[in-house]
């Protein structure tokens, strides 16, 4: 008898469905596995032989066939174990099967015959609803990952045998009742997780904390550059306190991420706040682009709707400095190899800290750097132009003064994100209906319908261009952020004075010599 169990193989953010077809013969006793498996599937038959018999049903002792189609694409990971087994006892007569219930199985099994969670639960759901499965029946730690959608009828289970009796109560049309479960997250509130700390707790630098308002207001990628100890990397650590909460529909692809990439922990369920990544120095293109023999999301995917931070951001490899512009561009990453070709998103808010030059000390009050020429140079150009004329907002910073360390508390980040909260809603009703929802965003055939500048701005514009020498994507970026100051004022019109700070957050460092690339 031949039966026939839906799966899912992950394929970049979407996938494939998976039909696991399990057809048993007189012959050798066996289980032979066909259609392009990976070792940990390989290894499957041994895991399912034995927890089937431990729970109670017999494997036969017959040759057991088993393909996974379409045959034409890699089969990886353990999450086909559980289907196999119930394919196993389909086609052996020991539970029913109706090739007609559309029913996707996922799970990981161990000896005892117990389910293990799995990775890309989401993603699978997504991917059977949209080509109309019915049932699903997945890991019980994977559950509230999978309730996140809405459609269909999801069981978590346990164990192999309480799989094989939904799957029979499924087949056999009885009126089961799935289990029902809140997709929010187990985890605290973030706003409320001491660990973040609170903006409160930066003092003085409030030229680089409006920027960092500016900055989570509009999604403005951010460079903040100065000596050692001048606040960078624990300004940058409170950041996520004063951004807002993702959207329903950005909560689900930034979970669909995290559950590929195999970081959403068990019993989590959609991911609420932006991603905060923050990868070492020494981590690979793929670490940080993704990729591999079978491709996972990188640090860009990961930080997907949220921000990727880069401490000393020219101690990272040129390569992977160099590749951060597409994604910074396109807001996505292809990945090609050979006979596919898949996509991850790669949304994110770029946020560099970098010392002024390799011993931090250049141009800074009091204080003498040892740098020569060419090394501060060589330190620069590993940022590159092209990457540097994709930010926004260019701080540089100065040494706290000590009267400023021991003086009063700034305000919290409660305050702060009610003001960045009330710009973002002014963003998401402006571009409504559009396919970006943030200033950053604009594309520059929208910016005069968007931005529009009166004759007095239209002037300004043009003398700060010719008088910095701008680009007409610097230009642009001037524009973008000042729109974002108005949205915070609020002003439904950009004015002059918006103007005139959002250039002054595209600082050039006073024209320190490290800005000069000839």
């Amino acid at each position: 008898m031949l039966s026939v169990i839906i799966s899912h193989a992950p394929l970049g953010i979407n996938g494939r469905l998976v039909f696991v077809e399990v057809d048993i013969r007189r012959g050798i006793p066996g289980i032979d596995i066909v259609g392009l498996p990976d070792n940990a599937v390989r290894e499957a038959k041994e895991r399912v032989r034995v927890a089937i018999r431990n729970s109670g049903f017999s494997c036969p002792a017959d040759r057991i066939l088993v393909n996974l189609a379409p045959a034409g694409i890699r089969k990886e990971g353990a999450a086909y174990d559980l289907s196999l087994a119930l394919g196993i006892l389909a086609a052996s007569k020991q539970i029913p099967f109706d090739i007609t219930r559309k029913i996707m199985v996922l799970g990981e099994l161990n000896l005892r015959g117990d389910v293990r969670s799995t990775t890309g639960v989401l993603s699978a759901v997504g991917c059977g609803l949209a080509n109309g499965t019915n049932y699903f029946i997945v890991p019980k730690e994977n559950l509230r990952e999978a309730h996140g959608l809405n459609g269909g009828e999801i069981f978590g289970i346990s164990s192999l045998t309480e799989a094989a009796k939904i799957f029979s109560g499924i087949t056999n049309k009885n009126q089961l009742k799935p289990e029902k479960c809140d997709p929010v997250p187990l985890s605290s509130d973030l706003y409320s997780n001491s660990s973040y700390g609170d903006f409160s707790d930066i003092r003085g630098q409030e030229f680089m904390k409006r920027a960092l308002e500016v900055a989570a207001a509009g999604r403005h990628h951010l460079l903040l550059f100065g000596p050692p100890g001048s606040g960078k990397s624990m300004s940058v650590s409170r950041f996520p306190t004063i951004l807002p909460q993702l959207t329903e529909e950005e909560s689900l692809t930034v979970t669909r991420i995290h559950s590929l990439a195999g970081i959403l922990r068990d019993g989590a369920g959609l991911i609420r706040y932006p991603p905060f990544r923050q990868p070492h120095h020494t981590a690979s293109n793929e670490g940080i682009i993704g990729g591999g023999s079978f491709p996972r999301p990188g640090e860009v995917s990961l930080a997907h709707e949220g921000v990727l931070f880069l401490d000393e951001a020219p101690e990272f490899k040129i390569s992977i400095l160099q590749s951060l512009r597409e994604p910074v561009e396109d807001g996505k990453v292809t990945i090609v190899r050979a006979g596919s070709k898949l996509w991850f998103p790669a949304s994110f808010q770029l946020i560099l800290a970098i010392n002024p030059c390799p011993c931090g000390n250049l141009g800074q009050k009091g204080l003498a750097c040892i740098c020569t020429t060419s090394e501060i140079h060589r330190y620069w150009k590993k940022i590159g132009g092209a990457l540097l004329d994709r930010i926004d907002i260019r701080i540089p910073l100065q040494s706290v003064p000590a009267e400023e360390l021991v003086g009063e508390m700034g305000e919290s980040s409660a305050k702060v994100r009610a003001r960045v909260l009330r710009a973002v809603n002014i963003q998401r009703e402006r571009y409504r209906g559009m396919d970006f929802s943030w200033n950053s965003r604009i594309p520059p055939g929208q910016l005069p319908r968007f931005c529009t500048l009166d004759k007095q701005g239209m002037l300004l514009m043009a003398q700060t261009a010719r008088k910095l020498g701008l680009s007409s994507r610097a230009c642009h970026s001037i524009i973008k952020v000042a729109r974002t100051i108005a949205d915070l004022a609020p002003s439904a019109v950009i004015k002059s004075d918006h103007l005139l700070e959002a250039a002054q957050h595209r600082r050039f460092g006073d024209n320190d010599i490290f800005w000069n690339f000839s």
